[in-house]
């Protein structure tokens, strides 16, 4: 294949000393040649900068004297990149060694790809793989409550997932931006909304480039591992803070970019989920009531970015509302284009 195309690999460290070093190594062991690793710490204090400082001389790494979010650091990394693609990757991940090479091959085949993910699979906070091997996300859907999910999670891995195809997104522990999409799809400055700080600002960023017409397209041979943290049903033993994020987050992300036709075609769905969310946080978990304050204080800046947003929307609402199920959409990609691809990879090598 063509080595042309820069790849930027941006990573963000937050008391990441468990892992990071594992991480920095399989990215450093890409067989992809034409790469920058550019590493933002937001103020760690666990001993992550110790272990960075071992790698100033085959990275660029930027020490932080706060924590200015996941979001906003991400934004900063990708300032400093020069890359043609920006892999986001979370301190968390192991990478096997072609994970870059297929997931830049994949962007091939479609040039409104603006977005690519691979298959990650589960692995320990130690980094043991489990007996059997249990997916971690092969991109991201939403259901019609608005909530999103990882395609797969949890689910053994008995071969499925195989074929290259369009999903709905990617996690940001693990995907592949196109240049061009990044700076299509910025807000007023911004491709991660830095209002989320953390958790969901990779799925506001699928949604919006759904809705400025980019694709984003799952690649079965760009593998890797993830240590995943947050899932569906381990609520109560995350920080208060993120779940705080997460609930304002959820309303953020929905204030945004969703359109009327989507929002009543879904209203009983989204309000029984909006009943639950706001129950919860009456009755259990207080601390995640400044979310509504949140939002409250917020609300001419976030409906600035909606109008912003909408008024960029390139496709159509019934598009979008195919999106939104509760079974994982995926589409085949066109058998042409694949072959098409397949010619031009095998005429480069």
């Amino acid at each position: 294949m063509s080595y042309h195309d820069l790849v930027s690999v941006t990573i963000v460290t937050y008391n990441s000393g468990r892992f990071i070093k594992r991480c920095l190594e399989s990215v450093l062991a890409q067989r992809y040649p034409r790469k920058e690793i550019i590493v933002i710490d937001n103020a760690s204090t666990d001993g992550t900068v110790d272990i960075l400082e071992q790698f100033e001389d085959r990275c660029h790494i930027v020490y932080n004297d706060e924590n200015i979010g996941f979001a906003a650091a991400q934004n900063q990394a990708i300032k400093i990149s020069r890359g043609d693609w920006v892999l986001t990757l979370n301190p968390d991940v192991l990478l096997l060694p072609n994970f870059i090479s297929e997931a830049v091959e994949a962007g091939q085949l479609d040039p409104r790809a603006g977005t690519i993910c691979g298959k990650l699979l589960a692995i320990t906070a130690n980094f043991d793989i489990p007996e059997k091997p249990l997916v971690d996300s092969t991109g991201i859907y939403f259901t019609p409550m608005l909530r999103h999910l990882d395609r797969g999670s949890q689910q053994v891995d008995n071969g499925h997932f195989t074929t290259n195809e369009y999903v709905f997104g990617a996690t940001a522990a693990a995907a592949l931006y196109r240049r061009e999409m990044i700076e299509d799809i910025s807000i007023f400055g911004e491709f991660f909304d830095s209002d989320f700080f953390v958790y969901r600002e990779d799925a506001d960023v699928a949604w919006r480039a759904q809705l400025m017409g980019w694709r984003c397209i799952y690649t079965p041979t760009a593998r890797g591992y993830h240590v995943r943290a947050v899932l569906p049903g381990n609520r109560r033993a995350l920080p208060a803070v993120i779940n705080m994020h997460s609930v304002k987050n959820r309303f953020l992300m929905r204030i945004k970019n969703i359109s009327s036709h989507l929002y009543m075609q879904n209203f009983l769905s989204i309000l029984w989920r909006d009943l639950v969310v706001i129950g919860c946080c009456l009755l259990r978990e207080h601390s995640s009531l400044k979310a509504f304050w949140y939002l409250a204080t917020s609300w001419r800046r976030v409906l600035e970015k909606r109008r912003e947003i909408m008024k960029r929307k390139r496709v159509s609402d019934e598009y979008i509302a195919s999106w939104f199920s509760y079974r994982p959409v995926s589409i085949p990609i066109p058998k042409v284009r694949a072959r098409l691809a397949a010619r031009s990879k095998a005429a480069r090598s």
